[in-house]
């Protein structure tokens, strides 16, 4: 036990996140091979902007184990297909079992992504707009759920019209696509993601 909560023994003998589950590979190869690591494509910024919205309340695990599910019924996280989405889009995910059924969240993402396509016209990309809020540089810091940049950026986001973005969403957010490195000392990843 560190801090109070459980650290397993690994059979690659590397130290993981104590938020990493060994029991769930999927989960496993996430903290791997993307959590935290700077992302500059607005295809994937989309995309985990999208499932990070529908975690809010939720388990990011619950999410993660539905993202292929995610993936087929948001049209494979193509921005103008969910622009265009309808209230028939809408009705028909809200039948779909292989996400998170919540018709608030649905409608938020096809609301988001019409704010994420203004985003790009007014600065380019969402990532010229993302990144600036640290001169595209990547912040390391642990242990936390908010910070003064995710309680600016949610601001700003909740002003142009999204939805499910408080801070707490927009940090784990900024956690996921790297522009926040916040893996644990001892941590076999902790420092190693930097700024490209």
């Amino acid at each position: 036990m560190r801090d109070g909560r459980e650290h397993f023994e690994w059979p690659d003998g590397r130290q993981r996140c104590f938020w990493a589950n060994p029991k769930n590979e999927c989960y496993v190869r996430y903290h791997d091979e993307e959590w935290g690591r700077p992302v500059h494509d607005d295809g994937k910024l989309f995309e985990m902007l999208l499932l990070e919205c529908f975690q809010a309340g939720l388990s990011w695990e619950c999410v993660l184990n539905k993202r292929e599910g995610f993936r087929r019924a948001f049209a494979d996280f193509h921005l103008e297909k969910v622009c265009a989405f309808t209230e028939a889009d809408v009705e028909r995910l809200m039948q779909d079992d292989a996400i998170i059924r919540h018709r608030r969240k649905i409608e938020a993402a096809v609301g988001n992504a019409r704010v994420f396509r203004d985003i790009q016209r007014e600065y380019g990309s969402f990532d010229c707009y993302l990144w600036r809020w640290t001169e595209g540089k990547t912040v390391h810091e642990c242990g936390l759920t908010t910070s003064p940049l995710s309680d600016a950026l949610a601001k700003d986001l909740k002003k142009r019209g999204m939805k499910f973005v408080g801070s707490t969403t927009i940090y784990s957010y900024l956690q996921a696509i790297g522009v926040i490195e916040s893996h644990e000392p001892g941590c076999f990843l902790s420092g190693t993601c930097l700024s490209v």
